[in-house]
């Protein structure tokens, strides 16, 4: 027998299925609640047994009128889909509505990329200015290095405590989307920004704090540094480089995963290192890996 129950109501307890169960991020779980929320408003509080497919594509018109990107209405629709699934196995529905709903196809642009000169030039600048700077410069120059260094995301480099380090193998160890734990490697001059900033800048911004912190990376109050703050340090040092309005810590994981498969990595060491569950996620570096393609061409073609 079928279960009636109040489309927002099913939608709360769907978001606690991908939380506890399925175990997706935390913003993946945010926006599928939002998608949702805003679909029960569309609809006006009905059951969730009396959505059908023409209140769907109703819900997602409206989203076209207010202009939202292509990206939005196509995240949208996966989630009304995954969401009338689940409500399906639940037994909350008998016919799944979503089933036949369409959102526009996703248009996928090419990422924003700094060039290898442009990222020498700007950590040797941070570098000098690190060295006779304070601690906040010691700290910036620490996670520009990383960030760069590892391809790691921002929500991974925020999350590091002290003891997921070892500077000797120069290597952190993360926890990526998923909850998946994973270790990265970074070069010499990554671990030695980062050994500079845990021995002059950490402990003079931990004395700032109200209680004691495992977390790497420390605000001006002496807390763990949120990932908006990385945001603004990156997107200050790199936009004039990428000539980009907007760019952040992930332009930082683009130019380090290009960068490899320019000096010859595998695509698959690539995924492991960036943590992608897909290998087609990792290719679309291999359409921004101009300088490999370039050369491969000049080694193999008779008339290059």
């Amino acid at each position: 027998m079928l279960v009636r129950m109040d489309l927002t109501v099913a939608a709360d307890a769907f978001a606690t299925h991908l939380e506890q169960v399925r175990r997706l991020s935390p913003a993946t779980v945010r926006a599928y609640r939002a998608d949702l929320r805003d679909l029960s408003a569309s609809v006006g509080g009905v059951s969730l047994r009396d959505v059908d497919l023409e209140a769907l594509r109703d819900w997602l018109w409206r989203a076209t009128q207010r202009g939202d990107a292509r990206a939005t209405l196509a995240r949208r629709a996966a989630a009304a889909r995954s969401f009338f699934a689940w409500a399906k196995d639940e037994e909350l529905i008998g016919v799944d509505p979503a089933l036949r709903l369409i959102a526009p196809k996703r248009g996928r642009t090419l990422p924003a990329v700094a060039s290898k000169d442009g990222m020498r030039e700007l950590l040797d600048t941070k570098a000098r200015i690190a060295a006779d700077g304070d601690t906040a410069d010691l700290r910036d120059h620490a996670i520009l290095e990383l960030l760069y260094g590892s391809g790691m995301r921002v929500s991974e480099l925020c999350g590091l405590d002290v003891d997921d380090l070892d500077l000797d193998r120069c290597t952190a160890r993360v926890l990526g989307k998923g909850s998946k734990e994973r270790v990265v490697p970074f070069g010499r001059p990554a671990g030695a920004a980062v050994g500079a900033y845990l021995t002059r800048g950490r402990p003079a911004l931990l004395e700032r704090a109200t209680s004691a912190t495992p977390a790497v990376f420390l605000g001006v109050r002496g807390g763990r540094m949120g990932p908006r703050a990385v945001y603004a340090l990156v997107a200050d040092a790199l936009g004039p480089i990428i000539g980009a309005d907007a760019v952040g810590p992930h332009a930082l994981r683009h130019s380090a995963a290009t960068h490899l498969l320019d000096g010859g990595a595998d695509l698959r060491a690539v995924q492991e290192i960036l943590g992608h569950a897909s290998l087609g996620t990792t290719q679309i570096y291999t359409h921004v890996s101009s300088e490999r393609l370039t050369a491969t061409y000049r080694l193999a073609h008779p008339r290059a």
